[in-house]
């Protein structure tokens, strides 16, 4: 297994939108934070040999992570095909051995099943979904965690500083458990018209959930 620093290095040269839209809060994962995610997931057993899929995958950053991390099957979900395009290119870029499969759709709805997904290991999702700051986009989060508890065996998500309690309270009534949570910085780039800094520091938090199933029969 390559270093967490070394997959960080692998994921710099994954491109960000070309033409990004605010109402769907397209910023980009930042490497080192997409390279922690992946990494410790890799600790946990949750990506090599199994099932990983990138849920509102943008340009790829976290479904590239888990493919160069030696996944044995790789999903990336976007509603966009203009991040899409990019997404395949970054795949080029990388010349990860694990192929993944891009799907177009939305991620709160992918048409996915859970039991063609499933391999020999777990069915783990990554994600960065959108925090919901946007004026009629608030709780966005909610609707990918909400397809994630019917999909996933595990998975591991990005989400705005203070979301704790929320997490911990919808994972409890779907009969998961929050595993692993901690604090994560996003270093973003000015995208929009309406950021007036060249960069911002965006604190936000991580967290690992099991889903509460048999990871040995996947049921």
């Amino acid at each position: 297994m390559s270093s967490r620093s070394a997959l960080e290095g692998e994921l710099a040269v994954v491109a960000g939108f070309a033409d990004p839209t605010a109402s769907l809060e397209q910023y980009p994962t930042p490497a080192d934070v997409a390279a922690h995610v992946v990494h410790l997931a890799d600790l946990r057993g949750d990506v090599a040999g199994g099932t990983v899929v990138d849920m509102g995958a943008g340009t790829g950053m976290f479904a590239l992570g888990a493919a160069l991390r030696g996944a044995a099957r790789v999903v990336g979900v976007e509603l966009d095909g203009g991040a899409l395009a990019v997404a395949r290119e970054n795949e080029r870029r990388v010349a990860a051995r694990t192929e993944v499969h891009w799907v177009r759709a939305d991620a709160t709805r992918p048409p996915l099943a859970r039991d063609r997904l499933s391999v020999d290991g777990p069915v783990t999702v990554i994600m960065n979904p959108p925090f919901g700051a946007q004026t009629g986009n608030e709780h966005a989060d909610r609707a990918f965690l909400e397809t994630v508890a019917d999909l996933a065996d595990v998975s591991y998500s990005v989400h705005n500083a203070g979301s704790r309690e929320f997490v911990k309270s919808f994972v409890a009534g779907a009969g998961g458990e929050v595993t692993d949570a901690f604090a994560a910085t996003l270093t973003l780039d000015r995208t929009f018209d309406h950021q007036t800094s060249e960069s911002a520091d965006v604190n936000a938090e991580v967290f690992r959930i099991e889903w509460g199933r048999d990871r040995s029969d996947g049921d």
